[in-house]
C-alpha cells in the first residue's frame, strides 16, 4: 500500500488529499470501525463532509487514474 501511495503522489498531482491509517493504531482502527471497513488494504475516497464516494477493499487495487480522479472532486 505504501508504494501505491508514493506512486500515486508522484504520479499525480493531489497534493496532501492522501491520508494513510494503520489499522494498529487506535485513530486507524477507529477510522475503519467508522466507515464498517473489515478487509485489508482498503481506499477509501472521501468528500470534504466525510460521505464516502467509493471504496475498494482487498488486494485488488484500483487504477491510479481512478483513485487520483476523486481529488480533483
Amino acid at each position: 500500500m505504501e508504494t501505491f501511495v508514493r506512486d500515486l503522489q508522484h504520479q499525480h498531482d493531489v497534493g496532501n488529499k492522501i491520508e494513510v491509517l494503520s489499522v494498529d493504531t487506535r485513530d486507524g482502527a477507529s477510522t475503519a470501525a467508522l466507515y464498517d471497513i473489515w478487509q485489508f488494504p482498503a481506499i477509501l475516497a472521501l468528500a470534504e463532509d466525510g460521505r464516502v464516494l467509493n471504496t475498494w477493499v482487498g488486494e485488488q487495487m484500483p487504477l491510479m487514474d481512478e483513485v487520483a480522479a476523486y481529488s480533483y472532486s
